[in-house]
């Protein structure tokens, strides 16, 4: 039983690695989704009624493991069948904070189990010295689940709308302390200078708030960066799961939502010009300027549905870009009806995405899919800038600080240095959006007042359907 059951880790760890994969490309991914998921089903099924412990005992109070798999299943796939796409990032930093809770309490009844075996002994004892390397293992995992879980659940309420950025004074200093503490806490406990559970407990309680610190001040467009890395976070410390039982493929789950959590987060920050020491002592993004405007005022003109429809009907070329205003208005289907109708009258049409556009990493992809965007429209951000200069219109529709000229142009601005879809290039643009309010960042966009940008206000559905009929009737 003991050789059936590695192999079934070996087949669950290959679909994770090929669900990964086909992740990595949008008409693969619902696949690669249900492949992995698949693996895992085979891998929890096979722990229960194959895995034996070192008495060669099964696992024991299956009822209450199944009681917890119905419930968590039911309430999964109502939450899944229920959510709209514009709360799918919130319910992705809900999902990544229960994975880190649970990492956490692995680790705490683990801690539990050691205090088991040294049961007799005085609770301030040091640690035999075959324990401190699982002491090790249980402090990172305690640690990491605890920022992940805490902070996911703060990004949850700032998503939802229910939390304000928040900044304390000297905020980085104050977070640079927190990390440092809890670093240090955890080596001398590791290491027996410290002993007894309230440090450990202390330990937790300073990880939980520092989760809570670390993600309360981030605000703007940098929102996708933190839920990437929470992700790695609850990787890692899943990982420690695998370690603390030897269980390989908990270890290599773990460690692949892990590293490609933290590649994906790397590469983000990369795209917007940030540094990850940053991103990790909170003192990323807009928090502290959000509801700021700039000074970039001036006048701007408007252009009517019908105007607009001939601008784009009669274009050589259109370049579409999706923002989170799409998304709140559901208006994706609407958009695609729009780009068929004008590829009927032969005009080339194309998505530009920007890596961090939306709520969460692969928002827009996920959004235009759902309509049946053809995947090869979806251009990214460095292959579709070059060919602004030779793009008719583009039609900006939701989409904000990803097109704002300040980060190239204003050193003040708060997303200054961050790239950005080079829309300003083109003959011309429409901005489609409700009012002239400032974006997620807070901060006013020098490219509503640029001669070339018309603007086209109301709802990015209303819009967009009668920017349809227009067309249909030229």
């Amino acid at each position: 039983m003991e050789h059936i059951l590695v192999v079934i880790y070996l087949i669950a760890s290959v679909t994770f690695m090929l669900g990964l994969k086909m992740l990595s490309k949008p008409d693969t991914a619902r696949k690669g989704n249900l492949i992995a998921a698949a693996g895992m089903g085979l891998a929890i099924f096979a722990t229960i009624f194959l895995y034996k412990g070192e008495s060669g005992q099964h696992l024991g109070n299956l009822i209450w493991i199944f009681l917890a798999l119905v419930v968590g299943t039911i309430i999964g796939y109502l939450m899944a069948k229920r959510v709209q796409m514009t709360a799918m990032p919130q319910m992705v930093s809900f999902f990544n904070g229960m994975g880190g809770a649970c990492a956490a309490l692995i680790s705490i009844i683990e801690y539990q189990h050691i205090l088991h075996t040294m049961s007799g002994v005085s609770l301030g004892a040091v640690l035999p010295e075959d324990l401190v390397g699982k002491m090790v293992i249980i402090l990172a995992g305690l640690v990491i689940g605890s920022v992940s879980f805490s902070g996911s659940m703060i990004a949850f309420g700032k998503l939802e709308g229910k939390i304000n950025d928040y900044n304390l004074p000297g905020q980085m200093i104050i977070n640079m302390l927190f990390l440092s503490g809890i670093l240090v806490l955890s080596i001398l406990y590791s290491i027996g200078f410290l002993v007894g559970p309230t440090w450990f407990y202390m330990i937790l309680g300073l990880s939980l708030f520092y989760g809570i610190l670390f993600v309360l001040p981030i605000g703007g467009a940098d929102m996708p960066v933190v839920i990437s890395l929470l992700n790695s976070f609850t990787g890692v410390a899943a990982a420690c799961g695998g370690f603390l039982y030897n269980n390989y493929v908990m270890l290599i789950g773990g460690i692949l939502v892990g590293s490609a959590g933290t590649i994906l987060t790397v590469a983000m920050c990369k795209a917007m010009n940030r540094s990850l020491l940053n991103v990790l002592i909170g003192n990323f993004g807009g928090g502290s300027s959000t509801g700021q405007t700039n000074s970039a005022g001036g006048s701007t003109k408007e252009i009517n549905h019908s105007d607009a429809a001939i601008l784009m009907k009669y274009a050589q070329k259109v370049v579409i870009v999706p923002g989170y205003g799409l998304a709140v208005a559901q208006a994706q289907h609407a958009c695609h009806e729009l780009e068929n109708l004008l590829e009927d009258s032969g005009v080339i049409v194309k998505y530009a995405i920007h890596p961090v556009a939306g709520r969460m990493p692969g928002h827009m992809n996920v959004l235009l899919a759902e309509s049946n965007v053809n995947y090869d429209k979806l251009i990214e951000m460095e292959d579709i800038n070059p060919e602004f200069n030779t793009t008719d219109v583009v039609l900006v529709v939701g989409a904000n600080d990803v097109v704002n000229p300040a980060a190239k142009t204003d050193p003040s601005s708060p997303i200054y240095g961050m790239p950005i879809l080079e829309v300003e290039n083109a003959k011309n643009v429409i901005v489609m959006k409700r009012s002239m309010k400032a974006g997620y960042a807070g901060i006013d966009n020098d490219l509503f007042y640029q001669p070339k940008t018309y603007m086209l206000f109301g709802d990015a559905k209303e819009t967009l359907t009668k920017l349809v009929n227009e067309v249909k009737s030229l």
